[in-house]
C-alpha cells in the first residue's frame, strides 16, 4: 500500500517538517518497509545528484546512495530530528562518497576518480516537454546536457557540490550550509565562483561552436555546384 506524505506535504508540495521527519523515521525504525521505500523515493533525486557531483561517475553515485540508504536503515533509530531528514541523509551520502574516494586513491595512488561514464542515459525529467520532440531536438538537448555535465565535472569539488545543491536542487543557502557543514557565507562565495567558472568554460565551447554555424563544406558545396551546372544545361 502506498505511504501518504506526512502532514500536508502531498497536497502542498512543500518539504516535510521536522515533526513529519521524526514520524517517518519512527515508522522506519519500527520496521515499516513501505515507509522506508517512501523515504527513498522522496529523496532519491537529491541524494543521487549530490553523489554524482562528488564522484563524477553515474554507477559509483548510484552505489554510494544505496550504501547510504542501508546505513540510514540501520541507524535511523538514533535519528532525533536535530537536522532535517534530508540533511541527515545528505551527510550519510557524502560520507559514503568520501570513503569511496579514499579507497580509490589507495588503490590507484592517484587523485579521486574521474568519470568514465558515457552519459548516454538521459534523465526522463530532462527530456520531458509539453510537446513531443523531434529526434533532432531530443539529440540536441542530450548533447547540451552532456556538455553541461562535463563542465560541471571539471569544476573543483567544493564549487561543484554547492552549485548542484543551489542551482540544480534549488536548496536555500541555509539548507546547503547544513548539508555540507560549511558557513552560509562560504556557500554564497562558492556559488558565485562556481557560476562564474561554469559560464567561462561554456562560453569557450560556444565560441568554438560559432565557427561551425551554418557549416558549408563537402556535400553542401557539391550540391549547389551540381545544381547550378544542371540548370545551365537545361
Amino acid at each position: 500500500m502506498a505511504v501518504p506524505l506526512p502532514g500536508n506535504a502531498a497536497a502542498s508540495g512543500a518539504a516535510p517538517s521536522c515533526d513529519d521527519d521524526r514520524a517517518l523515521a519512527g515508522r522506519i525504525a519500527a520496521g515499516d518497509r513501505a515507509a522506508f521505500e517512501h523515504m527513498m523515493r522522496l529523496y532519491n533525486r537529491r541524494l543521487y545528484r549530490l553523489a554524482r557531483a562528488t564522484l563524477r561517475d553515474d554507477t559509483e553515485a548510484e552505489d554510494a546512495v544505496q550504501e547510504a540508504y542501508l546505513a540510514a536503515f540501520r541507524a535511523i533509530g538514533g535519528y532525533r530530528g536535530d537536522a532535517t531528514l534530508a540533511t541527515w541523509l545528505s551527510r550519510l551520502v557524502l560520507n559514503q562518497c568520501l570513503a569511496r574516494q579514499r579507497r580509490q586513491t589507495r588503490r590507484e595512488n592517484i587523485a579521486p576518480m574521474v568519470s568514465t561514464s558515457s552519459l548516454a542515459e538521459v534523465e526522463q525529467d530532462v527530456m520531458d516537454t509539453r510537446r513531443s520532440a523531434s529526434p533532432d531536438e531530443t539529440a540536441m538537448r542530450a548533447e547540451i546536457r552532456a556538455l553541461i555535465e562535463r563542465r560541471l565535472d571539471a569544476l573543483p569539488e567544493p564549487f561543484r557540490l554547492v552549485f548542484v545543491l543551489r542551482c540544480v536542487e534549488e536548496l536555500s543557502v541555509e539548507e546547503t550550509s547544513q548539508c555540507l557543514g560549511i558557513p552560509e557565507a562560504t556557500v554564497c562565495s562558492r556559488h558565485f565562483r562556481a557560476r562564474a567558472l561554469l559560464r567561462e568554460s561554456l562560453a569557450k565551447d560556444i565560441g568554438l561552436a560559432e565557427r561551425d554555424v551554418f557549416s558549408f563544406a563537402g556535400n553542401r558545396c557539391d550540391r549547389i555546384v551540381a545544381g547550378v551546372l544542371a540548370r545551365l544545361d537545361e
